[in-house]
């Protein structure tokens, strides 16, 4: 199991929004998340800096090849178009990159 975690900015006018699609997240999207050997997935706001910081546990054996199944998903995509509008990418953010991968730098259990 690889502990990851990821963060992006979200545009304070699209809170309201972002909170109520991810109250009602369509179960093909969960089915996905779950399929690309993703776990205990977990998205957190932080105001008022307007962050969202995603955390889950992956349990596969290849994030690149499950990244892009979950990307290349007709659900996900027809989903991003509606979750991407509410995000801002964080400034040094590559061109395309949605959300920023961080690294871990502690853990205790």
């Amino acid at each position: 199991m690889q502990r990851m975690a990821m963060v992006t900015g979200i545009k304070p006018e699209k809170i309201a929004e972002y909170k109520r699609l991810h109250a009602n997240v369509w179960p093909d999207i969960l089915d996905q998340i779950s399929q690309c050997n993703i776990r205990n997935y977990s998205i957190y706001l932080r105001e008022p800096e307007n962050l969202l910081f995603g955390y889950w546990e992956y349990h596969g054996n290849d994030f690149a090849a499950d990244a892009a199944k979950m990307a290349a998903d007709p659900k996900t995509k027809e989903w991003w178009v509606l979750t991407d509008p509410c995000q801002t990418p964080m400034p040094n953010s590559a061109y395309g990159e949605q959300w920023s991968m961080l690294e871990e730098v502690f853990h205790h259990d």
